[in-house]
């Protein structure tokens, strides 16, 4: 049984519009990852990796 895609609605993406293979994406984006209040890292460049099917995976 192959999965259905859900159209995505407004402001969302869908993992089916994703490259094969896989592409790195530069973000512009400040990304803070914070645990019980202390930051664990931190970045103002982080990169995404994106293929199909499959939620981004970010890299800070």
């Amino acid at each position: 049984m192959r999965p259905t895609p859900i159209p995505p609605k407004p402001g969302q993406e869908s993992v089916w519009d994703y490259p094969r293979p896989a592409r790195w994406e530069d973000i512009n984006k400040h990304i803070k990852v914070i645990f019980n209040g202390i930051v664990l890292a931190e970045t103002h460049r982080p990169k995404r990796v994106l293929e199909t099917s499959h939620p981004p995976t970010y890299y800070i």
